[in-house]
């Protein structure tokens, strides 16, 4: 039985079915390596978005949430059972071979197709075949990610690859206690016990704001006020700093919480000024960090798994 606190080690990164910029797959190992939390309660996400993070601490409970509806009904039908591995197979080789034949046309059909009856099929099809993949609605909640113009993107392979995703993280759901909501994340963070941990991945001020609502100075504020004045042990992921700039939102609301940090390249993004080296920053409530201890023979810290003091329960 996989130990279900943190820290861990993660040997493979497991992956989501579904993309979105600000993705962690590159970070779950330094994020699931820096938090210490003793596991005995929930694991919260206000803001699930690819659920990368999530499948990879695999809790026995979670309170999960996003804004996008489309995520968590995908999720939410994974979860009970009512989208399979192999009615995603028999639906991406179809519509595959659709595309194959009319290209373009037929991407935005489908993506017309969604924006009116939001079936988590054709989410799936969008999300894997549309620009670098971009997850953006405009708004009136519409998904406006234009083609990735390869009429041959749902090749076997490829296909055989979302469908392992999927049924992964399907193995990953069974017996775990899991709630999945679609709404404010603001009401979930009501919904705290001191047992358990929040990881909040907010939109990033100034980069993800068109992920499906606007996300505002304001609310971004609201967020370090409440999480601050959280029962629980909690965890920030928020880029810090780029070749263009440094983020000030970090020192002016986050101040006073154990940072970490890790520089990878991003290659999701809308244009090229966001597909570039990030340092990434993990802002831990004091005392649900692991401890650095420098050695004499070396000047690189090692991580010890435990808190710096005795949590909850």
């Amino acid at each position: 039985m996989i130990n279900q606190g943190l820290p861990r080690t993660v040997k493979r990164v497991i992956v989501p079915p579904i993309k979105c910029q600000g993705i962690k797959t590159k970070l779950v190992k330094f994020i699931l390596s820096n938090i210490s939390w003793n596991g005995k309660g929930r694991w919260i996400e206000p803001f699930l978005g690819s659920g990368v993070v999530l499948f990879n601490v695999q809790p026995e409970r979670a309170l999960l949430n996003d804004v996008n509806p489309h995520i968590i009904r995908l999720y939410q039908m994974i979860y009970d059972g009512n989208l399979s591995p192999e009615q995603v197979r028999s639906y991406l080789t179809a519509e595959g071979k659709m595309l194959l034949s009319k290209g373009g046309d037929y991407y935005y059909a489908v993506r017309e197709r969604f924006n009116r009856t939001g079936d988590p099929l054709d989410f799936i099809f969008l999300n894997r075949s549309c620009f670098n993949g971009v997850m953006r609605f405009n708004s009136k909640g519409e998904f406006n990610v234009p083609f990735c113009r390869k009429r041959d993107r749902f090749r076997q392979a490829y296909v055989t690859k979302i469908v392992n995703q999927i049924s992964q993280i399907h193995k990953i759901m069974q017996g775990k206690d899991w709630e999945f909501r679609a709404g404010d994340w603001r009401e979930v963070l009501m919904d705290v016990d001191i047992n358990d941990f929040v990881y909040l991945d907010p939109p990033y001020i100034g980069r993800h704001t068109d992920y499906y609502q606007q996300w505002s100075e304001d609310d971004a504020a609201d967020l370090a006020r409440i999480a601050r004045n959280l029962p629980c042990g909690f965890a920030l992921s928020m880029w810090k700093e780029n070749k263009y700039r440094l983020n000030q939102h970090i020192a002016s609301y986050w101040d006073g919480l154990i940072e970490r940090t890790f520089t990878h390249f991003y290659h999701v993004g809308s244009t090229e000024n966001l597909r570039n080296s990030m340092e990434e920053a993990l802002l831990i409530k004091p005392g649900y960090e692991t401890v650095l201890i420098e050695t004499a023979k070396s000047d690189k810290p090692i991580q010890l798994a435990f808190a710096l003091h005795e949590q909850a329960g």
